[in-house]
Order: C-alpha cells, then sequence, then structure tokens
C-alpha cells in the first residue's frame, strides 16, 4: 500500500543552513518508535528502496512542482538521514527555506509504496521491515504521529483494495485513504459485517423457500 509517515520536528532535527543556499538536512524517519496505528519502521527498511531510486522533494505531499532535490540519503543507527537543497528561484521553495530558518515548518514525512510481505503483524504492532518504493519525502506543516495517511490517487486506492486480506487492513483503507478516524473506521467495518451477514441471511432464506418450492413441486408431480 501507500502510506504517508510524518514525524514531528524534534525527531526530525531539521536543520536549515543560515546563508541562504537553501540546503538542510535531518531525518525523514525515526525508527523503533510507535506510532498511533501501531506502526513502526525497522532499520533497513529503506536499503533496497534506496538502491533503486532517489525520492522526489515536495511540500506537503503535493505530487506537482518538487521544490528540490535530496542529495544525501543514508540509513544511521537513529533513522533515515537526509540532505536537501531547495531550488533557487522557485516561489514555493524559498517560501519554505524561510520558513526552514524560523522554524515555522514542523516536519518531515516519507510516502511510497508498502507491500504485504514488507511488514509482520505481532501483538497488534505492524513491524515495517521494507519499504518497496520510497517515492518522496515531504517536507509538512502539521507532523503528528496520526497524520499517516495514504494517497488518494484513484489508480493507488485500487491497489491497496486489491491487497486488503484482513478486517484490519480494511479499517486501515479507509482510515488512512479515506481520511476518517480511527473509530470511525472501526464502526464502518463493524456496520459493513452486519450489512454482509444480514444479507447472507437474506440469501439463505430465500434458498429455503427455494429448496421448500422445488421439494412440493416434485411432490406434485
Amino acid at each position: 500500500m501507500i502510506l504517508h509517515k510524518t514525524i514531528k520536528l524534534d525527531q526530525a532535527e531539521i536543520k536549515a543552513a543560515g546563508d541562504g543556499s537553501g540546503r538542510f538536512s535531518g531525518y525523514a524517519s525515526v525508527f523503533g518508535g510507535v506510532d498511533s496505528y501501531g506502526d513502526t519502521i525497522l532499520p533497513g527498511a529503506f536499503k533496497s528502496t534506496l538502491e533503486q531510486q532517489t525520492p522526489k522533494m515536495f511540500f506537503d505531499h503535493k505530487w506537482s512542482l518538487p521544490i528540490g532535490k535530496w542529495v544525501a540519503l543514508a540509513e544511521d543507527s537513529k533513522g533515515l538521514y537526509v540532505e536537501g537543497e531547495l531550488t533557487s528561484g522557485l516561489a514555493l521553495a524559498n517560501d519554505v527555506g524561510a520558513a526552514l530558518r524560523h522554524g515555522t515548518l514542523d516536519g518531515l514525512s516519507i510516502g511510497g509504496y508498502l507491500k504485504s510481505d514488507g511488514y509482520a503483524e505481532k501483538d497488534g504492532i505492524r513491524a515495517i521491515h521494507e519499504w518497496s518504493r520510497l517515492m518522496e519525502i515531504s517536507v509538512v506543516s502539521f507532523p503528528a504521529d496520526d497524520a499517516a495517511r495514504v494517497a488518494d490517487a484513484k489508480s493507488d486506492l485500487l491497489t491497496l483494495i486489491d491487497e486488503v486480506e484482513t478486517i484490519r487492513d480494511f479499517e486501515r483503507l479507509l482510515r488512512d485513504a479515506v481520511g476518517v478516524s480511527k473509530s470511525a473506521a472501526v464502526r464502518i467495518v463493524a456496520k459493513a459485517r452486519a450489512l454482509v451477514e444480514r444479507r447472507e441471511a437474506e440469501r439463505d432464506a430465500v434458498a429455503e423457500v427455494q429448496n421448500r418450492l422445488s421439494t412440493l413441486l416434485e411432490r406434485l408431480k
């Protein structure tokens, strides 16, 4: 599935150069923490994808014009360390740079593909050990552990639907793709399950009536 995972500024440790060069550095992801959705990212999770491609740089996950480029990315003992360079002369990049230097932007967020074999669940915790493809790393305005959400592109949503295998997967899909709260996702799933069970009961009742009619017709022959 496609996820956005956001961390707070004190974890991201963004450091913007004060020389107006547009360079800054920090941690786009920190290993070992558990967010409000029960997800934790393990060391080595980015190794494969970083060998495949360099992610794009956007502001607030708006996949239009990149605001700069990532010039260095590497995993260390803490997490995914990144160094970026904002595009000189680009109005939005200049605004982001000013906000970073002033400390009014709050963090970094990763966005990419996570397949079902890229994580393992135990005791309610989903441990992510491999990101399939890290598509982008955004500078974001509202970092919070519960800000993780799925990109809302239609093709991405269809991919997510295909990968739903459990009730918990369905809850995550509703929560992340649609943006509903965790409690609302649980209620929607419960309602959907009740409707399916009622439909199955109605179908069984119709089948029973059909069987009885067939039996009656056989006797009348």
